[in-house]
């Protein structure tokens, strides 16, 4: 009666680890999910300053992750035991009964004792494989240390201690002869000069590869110049604090990054510390998302999914748009977005992009005419080179690459 009791209590120890396990890999891919979340968005984290928020995220995600992996462990840790145990007890229970047998009297044959045993040993194994139940959770957290080697890589992104606070931008910034190389000789901006002042729309065009992304990201500093400066108000952008910079900045990416959290928190990223349900209503309201938003199952508290995957092309941009309404900082990067959308989603996007550009400076890596055609001057990349510049008309007239770029989209608009 005993081995099957135990042969029972080692099958629910089994059934508890598979369910132990099945919590711990679901922990593991929310685990993974953020990690992910944080390494395809690192742009956007860090010109958020969210490091700390990223940080705290995904250690409670790791802390569940642990939770859940221990839990099983310390669940299949009994099996190996009670295989033991029911092994043993089988034997003791074949040799009691010969042995009681003998003391009784009875005629038992040595070599059915034996063979009993036999069989009995021969089935032992596989009732101990039992034991070895896999735990494949135990890997989850293996790659943790990779996240913080690249949001807090600083092996180039070390601020001098004489760095100090960004002041902000009052009259101008100048990019003065730069030359930006991520390989040496392979240059990707070369001798690029150029002057925006306060409150101006900048577009900036050009082919793929041309260098648009690069001559941006040298505002938030995330790539710096091999050659030449950039100045804001006289004074080289490498004089200041990183993290003051971005505090000053927007980021509107052409690939929207949402986290798998709620539509508040994606839209008051960065900011949920003092961001108010009022101030992310208004924001949305202004990108014209909240009449989606408020279709959804729990409105603002309507988690998203990875990637935001619980919204169209569409709206991700619009709540992208959104966060950097909240943001309302004096100076904004926005790289368009290339994907078509449909004609009332267009619109909507366009409205909100509008609405964006309005009181602030402006660096947009522009793709739309409608967009183009409003900034105060477009710059136009070839190669890494500045090839034109001026506004609209002007460059039309010329006749150029720029004319060459728009020329589709001016036809359709005849």
């Amino acid at each position: 009666m005993l081995a099957p009791a135990l042969t029972l209590l080692l099958r629910l120890v089994i059934a508890g680890v598979r369910r132990r396990l099945a919590e711990a890999l679901d922990q593991r891919g929310e685990l993974a999910a953020v990690m992910s979340e944080s390494v395809e968005g690192a742009r956007l984290v860090k010109a958020h300053g969210a490091e700390a928020y990223e940080r705290g995220r995904f250690a409670a995600a790791a802390e569940r992750c642990l939770e859940g992996v221990v839990r099983a462990e310390k669940l299949a840790l009994l099996a190996h035991p009670l295989s033991e145990t029911l092994g043993a007890t089988v034997v003791i229970l074949v040799l009691l009964v010969g042995t009681l047998a003998a003391v009784g009297g009875q005629t038992l044959r040595p070599e059915l004792v034996i063979a009993f045993l036999a069989v009995t040993l021969r089935l032992l194994p596989p009732v101990k494989a039992l034991s070895q139940f896999p735990a494949h959770a135990e890997h989850a957290l293996a790659a943790a240390d990779r996240v913080f080697a690249v949001l807090d890589h600083e092996a180039d992104d070390v601020d001098p201690p004489s760095a100090r606070p960004f002041p902000g931008l009052s009259r101008e910034i100048a990019f003065e002869r730069v030359w930006v190389a991520y390989e040496p000789g392979r240059w990707v901006l070369r001798d690029v000069t150029l002057t925006v002042r306060r409150g101006e729309v900048v577009a900036i065009v050009g082919p793929s590869g041309a260098g648009k992304s690069t001559l941006v990201d040298l505002l938030p500093r995330f790539v710096e110049p091999a050659r030449g400066e950039v100045l804001v108000d006289g004074v080289r952008l490498s004089q200041y604090e990183r993290r003051s910079i971005r505090r000053h900045l927007g980021l509107v990416s052409q690939h929207t990054v949402l986290f798998n959290d709620t539509v508040r928190a994606n839209i008051a990223y960065g900011d949920q510390r003092w961001a108010s349900d009022a101030a992310v209503e208004a924001a949305a309201r202004a990108a014209h998302a909240h009449a989606f938003i408020e279709r959804l199952p729990r409105g603002y508290q309507t988690v998203l999914g990875e990637r935001g995957m619980r919204l169209s092309g569409g709206e991700r941009q619009r709540i992208a748009i959104a966060r950097a309404l909240l943001r309302d900082p004096p100076l904004l990067i926005l790289d368009e977005a290339t994907s078509s959308l449909d004609v009332e989603s267009e619109r909507l996007v366009q409205q909100a992009i509008a609405r964006l550009l309005e009181h602030r400076t402006v660096f947009v890596i522009a793709h739309r005419l409608s967009t183009v055609a409003r900034a105060d001057q477009i710059v136009v990349l070839d190669q890494g080179r500045v090839v034109e510049q001026g506004r609209h008309a002007e460059l039309i007239r010329a006749g150029g690459l720029y004319r060459r770029l728009v020329q589709p989209e001016l036809e359709l608009a005849v």
